[in-house]
């Protein structure tokens, strides 16, 4: 029987109501009610309930929809258990009896309220209140604010002080900035609460001037890592609030640029992009190439108020890569290359430093195709004459490497990423649509990220904006071509089609005008 009441008392729950009859509970009857409501304490179980203890800072919190405080004559009831059966009663249950009228704040013989004197009513800017019984003394003693207002009431009303603050944005926020006046260590509090929810703490804190606060709060946040989102928060309160305190400066020099920067912007963009292209290291370059083009990025949140990139430096910086990139290939020209590089321990091999000169060169075009300043790459790749030399009598491995960046260029021309005149397209194509002919079964066989469906699409695309004489030439050798190696060639077939459809259809409006 022990057991089995025990674990019935486990499903109470505190109520104003009195708990129905039964053989387990015969000691609350409606007698026992009765006396606890004519003002009779009497001891109940679960007397450590949250509800039986008071808030540390005010005596009570009153709620819109009731205006009474927590009463501290709580019946307990009970509650039964799934699938048990309660013997029936004899006796009819007895009916809730009615809370007891809101007893008023405690006063003595001189008719002092006690430390409960000040009633603050918080009305929400979006319609919700909140009603707090605190102590005057208090709420003077860290509130500026607070201070006056309630100098003010007791000038022409004495007794229970009642301030009302409308307006209030965050009601939960500002009753925490409430408590933390009856702390005496701020800064572990902020601690438990964090840097986003002390953040508006600061705010609230500001408002009411209560500068015990303040301070800790810009301590704390001066101290612990910010977040990005937090990090906009502490921008935008900082822009429309002027706190004067020595530690607001350390705050703003973390997100705030000096007004004379050592580096500016375009400077620190070159020393950045310098450093990847000598990069030693593979691995760590392709990590600082994707943080760098993403910074960059027209797309990027860092991007927004900073100016563009320079378009000199950009292009500076193309042509160290072209240089180094010819120097490479005359290496692999010279007989005596081999008997050179034996000597160089610490070397790495030709073949991976001409493909790292030409990922350098790829990363650059796509940052300059991002800001639309490719267009003058396209000229300085289509004028290339050494590298067409060298490109003859070099390894199908390097002469794979530089069609790579020929690749990308008729990718940029036949998807409309890059606009540029008649003569340089038609310069680019005659220098390297052939070398691409013949490079494309390497191309197809190690891809390094190309999309090689996309680069037979854009090839065709990019020939069908030539004048159609000029398409003529380089169509008949792509189909000479096609024919003998199938596959090793890219399929232009779609963009052949329209070529000689437009030719036809030119050839007969041609005889229509002859024959008028």
């Amino acid at each position: 029987m022990h057991d089995v009441k025990s674990e019935r008392r486990r499903y109470w729950c505190c109520s104003f109501t009195t708990p129905p009859l039964s053989p387990e509970t015969p000691g609350l009857s409606r007698s026992r009610s009765l006396s606890s409501s004519c003002g009779k304490k009497t001891q109940l179980p679960f007397s450590n309930s949250p509800q039986t203890q008071k808030t540390p800072f005010a005596r009570r919190i009153l709620s819109p929809g009731r205006v009474s405080p927590i009463s501290e004559f709580l019946v307990v009831s009970q509650t039964t258990p799934k699938n048990h059966q309660i013997p029936k009663s004899p006796l009819p249950l007895p009916l809730p009896l009615p809370l007891p009228p809101p007893p008023l704040p405690p006063s003595d013989s001189e008719g002092n309220l006690g430390i409960y004197d000040t009633r603050l009513n918080l009305k929400g800017r979006n319609g919700g209140s909140l009603v707090l019984e605190l102590s005057s003394e208090v709420l003077a003693a860290n509130s500026a604010v607070f201070a006056e207002l309630i100098a003010d009431y007791r000038k022409n009303v004495s007794g229970l002080c009642r301030v009302e603050v409308p307006d209030v944005e965050n009601l939960s926020v500002f009753r925490e900035t409430i408590e933390l006046m009856f702390e005496e260590d701020i800064q572990k509090k902020l601690v438990k609460i964090g840097v986003f929810r002390a953040i508006d703490i600061l705010e609230a804190s500001v408002g009411v001037k209560f500068s015990r606060c303040i301070s800790a709060c810009l301590q704390y946040l001066e101290a612990v890592p910010w977040t990005e989102e937090e990090e906009e928060k502490m921008r935008e309160l900082f822009n429309g609030l002027k706190i004067d305190d020595p530690k607001t400066k350390d705050i703003r020099d973390r997100f705030c640029s000096p007004s004379d920067p050592v580096d500016s912007h375009p400077a620190l963009t070159k020393q950045l992009i310098l450093s990847i292209t000598t990069c030693i290291d593979a691995t760590a370059g392709n990590g600082l190439k994707s943080l760098v083009k993403g910074l960059l990025s027209k797309s990027s949140v860092y991007e927004k108020d900073s100016p563009d990139v320079n378009k000199e430096d950009m292009y500076a910086v193309c042509e160290s890569c072209l240089k180094s990139l010819n120097s490479l290939l005359e290496e692999t020209s010279d007989s005596n290359a081999d008997q050179k590089l034996a000597k160089k321990e610490k070397e790495k091999p030709l073949l991976e430093r001409v493909s790292k000169q030409v990922d350098n060169i790829n990363w650059l075009v796509d940052i300059l195709l991002d800001h639309q300043l490719a267009e003058e790459f396209v000229r300085l790749w289509g004028n290339q004459e050494g590298l067409l030399k060298l490109h003859k009598n070099a390894s199908p491995m390097v002469k794979y490497e530089l069609s790579r960046v020929s690749a990308v260029l008729f990718i940029a021309i036949g998807t409309s990423r890059i606009h540029c005149p008649t003569e340089t397209r038609l310069r680019l194509l005659q220098a390297w649509f052939r070398p691409m002919l013949s490079d494309f079964g390497w191309l197809r066989r190690s891809k390094k990220g190309l999309d090689m469906k996309a680069l037979e699409e854009a090839m065709g695309q990019a020939l069908l904006t030539l004048p159609l004489k000029e398409q003529y030439s380089l169509f008949m050798e792509w189909f000479h071509c096609f024919s003998k190696h199938g596959n090793e060639c890219p399929n232009l077939s779609k963009a052949f089609q329209i070529w000689w459809r437009r030719s036809l259809l030119k050839g007969s409006e041609s005889m229509a005008v002859e024959s008028r």
